[in-house]
């Protein structure tokens, strides 16, 4: 089983960011963690990061390709403004977990809007970091059906 871990725009930045929202921990913490909880339930994962969306497009089709079961997915503001992402996991049919460091209903009103939820596997917000790990937890748990 495979599973992907992508990360929009500006969550390079994680731990300098905006510290007050998105916490103290780096992006490199986090997969660090994911791959611990990989690693003791014997399965495969990688990460991909990128700041464009034509790239986070291509990581997806990739996946396909490479027969990857599950990918999650932190979007950033792409959540908001990406038709193309949409359109791009309708196309693969993958399964995905929306996930978010901050709860985007508690922001700023055009962060309410997802172009991803409806249809996503499931969705995570305003769990900090942990949100990762929660995400992880189901994705091999519905992987491993």
């Amino acid at each position: 089983m495979s599973i992907l871990v992508i990360n929009g725009p500006n969550l390079n930045l994680l731990g300098t960011r905006e510290p007050e929202i998105y916490g103290s921990e780096t992006l490199s913490d986090i997969e660090k963690k994911l791959n611990n909880i990989a690693h003791a339930t014997k399965t495969a994962i990688n990460f991909f990061q990128s700041n464009a969306e034509h790239e986070i497009i291509d990581a997806i089709q990739k996946a396909k390709k490479d027969g990857v079961r599950f990918i999650i997915i932190n979007p950033g503001p792409l959540t908001h403004t990406s038709i193309a992402l949409r359109d791009t996991f309708l196309s693969t049919q993958i399964s995905f977990i929306e996930i978010h460091i901050s709860n985007i209903f508690k922001r700023e009103e055009f962060r309410k809007k997802s172009y991803l939820t409806d249809i996503s596997h499931g969705f995570i917000s305003g769990f900090g970091v942990k949100g990762y790990e929660y995400a992880l937890h189901e994705a091999i748990n519905v992987s491993g059906k």
